[in-house]
């Protein structure tokens, strides 16, 4: 079970908690904060914690850590930002790794971060409640273990003064309903267990979606000779990837050091009409608000173009409309007009599933997404935290960590600081009785 970041001693004022409920399960204290999601941001709070002497347990629903990118990511990813921005505390990537890293680079990258700090979290472990005990001031995380074959599942309940929430904004697929599609009769996939397009060669394949997981998997369907059409249901920024040799995203936060946000907006879009060109006649119409006021407004995040609009322009990705229901083998359009397709890609994203487990309705919303935006979401009431929540990708999720684990830090260091202070009083009075 745990290493020596828990402790199985439960503190003086658990020893009066009901016998019945607290022993019902197995039942764990933390000295320290409890950490749901063993992804990059999980990570980043655990090695900031390290550092500080500070115990903690990660739980980690799959069998491995940032699941994400090792298990629902396809093959021929690369980081859409240079290394520098991707980064986690205390731990740049290797020099030899491209400006992009691979996939592949990024989990060995995370895989060697894991084992700098030293960090082992507790795999195929399932967060099904997290509740704040008001009387006794605590945290009771409670999950279910999955065992070996044949074992079975343990139920265990963690009690914690400290809960960071670090599960991340794309914990589970989103599948919207489309009318008659459970009559299509062809393949029906989610981006996120598609891995390549060697298996639809030749097919004629709707790719529902049009952000950067849409346009990507429709390039990859491209160079394996498979016929994408790519479902625009509303507007889209496109931004070119780099701008005279150097990433879109760069400049921007450059440019944020000087000029308010609407107009560094202003300045991309020229950018991207001078580089891309007219990209609306080709049905990808830009939103009225600009890709940065956007991002942060509604957390869509524009596309950085790696090659998809040369395939539009040439008609190799076919762009339509959206879709008004599905019949056998075809898909008829909200325009009327009807394709003959073989399969279908859902590239409709991910949506977080916190409000599942997480018992509190202050810090985040209905929808899993934090109620304070960046910088001063990391922190709620009653020892409640969250990193990754920023829809400011890693760079935004690693001063979110930053911040928990100073934070953390300090409340922990106070909190021994006092538990000393009380034994040794307590043993005080107990010689001066005698």
């Amino acid at each position: 079970m745990p290493n020596n970041s828990t402790c199985l001693n439960t503190p003086d004022m658990l020893q009066s908690l009901d016998h019945g409920t607290f022993f019902s399960r197995r039942c764990i204290w933390v000295n320290g904060p409890v950490i749901v999601g063993a992804g990059p941001s999980g990570l980043a709070v655990g090695a900031g914690l390290k550092q500080q002497g500070v115990p903690f347990i990660i739980l980690e629903r799959a069998n491995c850590i940032a699941s994400l990118w090792q298990n629902r990511t396809y093959d021929r990813l690369k980081l859409h930002l240079p290394k520098q921005f991707c980064q986690l505390p205390d731990f740049p990537f290797p020099e030899d790794f491209p400006e992009y890293p691979t996939k592949h680079q990024f989990i060995t990258y995370l895989d060697s971060y894991a084992r700098h700090f030293d960090i082992s979290p507790n795999f195929n472990e399932t967060v099904q409640s997290a509740k704040y005990d008001e009387t006794f001031g605590l945290w009771r995380v409670r999950t279910v273990l999955a065992g070996g074959p044949g074992l079975g599942q343990l139920e265990v309940e963690y009690i914690c003064r400290w809960l960071v929430v670090a599960s991340g904004e794309n914990a589970e697929k989103v599948v919207p309903e489309f009318e008659g599609l459970e009559s299509f009769g062809g393949d029906v996939t989610h981006a996120c267990d598609y891995k390549s397009g060697e298996n639809f060669r030749g097919k004629r394949v709707l790719v529902v979606g049009c952000g950067n997981s849409g346009m990507e998997v429709s390039l990859d369907l491209c160079n394996h000779n498979a016929r994408p059409s790519m479902v625009v249901r509303s507007s889209v920024h496109v931004l070119p990837k780099e701008v005279l040799g150097k990433s879109t995203f760069e400049l921007a936060v450059f440019m944020m050091k000087w000029l308010p946000l609407w107009l560094i907006d202003k300045i991309l879009i020229f950018l991207a009409w001078l580089i891309l060109g007219n990209v609306e006649k080709y049905g990808l119409k830009r939103p009225k608000i600009g890709p940065l006021q956007l991002k942060n407004a509604a957390g869509k995040t524009p596309v950085l173009d790696i090659g998809a609009l040369s395939k539009i322009r040439s008609g190799q990705i076919k762009v339509v409309v959206g879709i008004k229901k599905f019949s056998s083998g075809q898909v008829e359009l909200l325009d009327g007009e009807v394709l003959d397709i073989d399969s279908v890609v859902l590239a409709t994203g991910y949506r977080s599933n916190v409000p599942s487990w997480l018992k509190e309705n202050e810090f985040f919303s209905e929808d899993g997404i934090l109620k304070n935006p960046f910088p001063n979401g990391w922190k709620g009431r009653a020892g409640l935290y969250a990193v990754g929540f920023t829809r400011k990708g890693l760079s935004g999720a690693s001063l979110d960590a930053i911040s928990v684990a100073h934070d953390i830090g300090r409340s922990w260091k106070e909190d021994m600081k006092q538990r000393k202070h009380s034994v040794t009083v307590r043993h005080r009075r107990c010689i001066s009785h005698f």
